[in-house]
């Protein structure tokens, strides 16, 4: 299990994306929080695991443990790894209600993400958020 969304909140990588002028910066901030993610043993690098319609190979990893979920979560590309930091500080550590009813596409608007990634890169992101909320409403 990772700390994201115990340690590392949705809220903090807002306000600390905002610090940073250029996107070059944000984007370096997105890839050092990737690399705050436990590496995923490859054991759970399976196709069982795998998200589809991510253009790099993206796993999560789900727990469901005293009520609440919690994701292991890598990729094989640094930006994307980023990217899965950020969407776990959303939903890591929490309820199955509470991801279901959280707002991600007002958190990806607070961090102005969308507009600056490649059509595969967001067609990727919203797949890793799909695959987390299906596991969530499957609980």
């Amino acid at each position: 299990m990772t700390d994201f969304g115990v340690e590392v909140t949705a809220d903090e990588i807002v306000e600390n994306l905002g610090f940073f002028d250029s996107w070059e910066d944000r984007y370096r901030y997105i890839i050092d929080l990737g690399k705050e993610l436990p590496p995923l043993d490859s054991a759970f690098q399976v196709e069982a695991y795998q998200v589809k319609g991510c253009q790099s190979l993206v796993w999560v990893v789900p727990e469901f443990h005293e009520g609440l979920l919690h994701f292991q979560a890598d990729s094989n590309s640094h930006i994307v790894k980023g990217l899965l930091a950020v969407v776990l500080a959303a939903y890591n550590a929490k309820a199955p209600s509470e991801i279901l009813a959280f707002n991600i596409e007002d958190y990806f608007t607070q961090l102005n993400l969308i507009k600056h990634l490649s059509p595969s890169r967001g067609n990727g992101l919203r797949a890793m958020v799909q695959r987390i909320r299906d596991l969530a409403a499957q609980v």
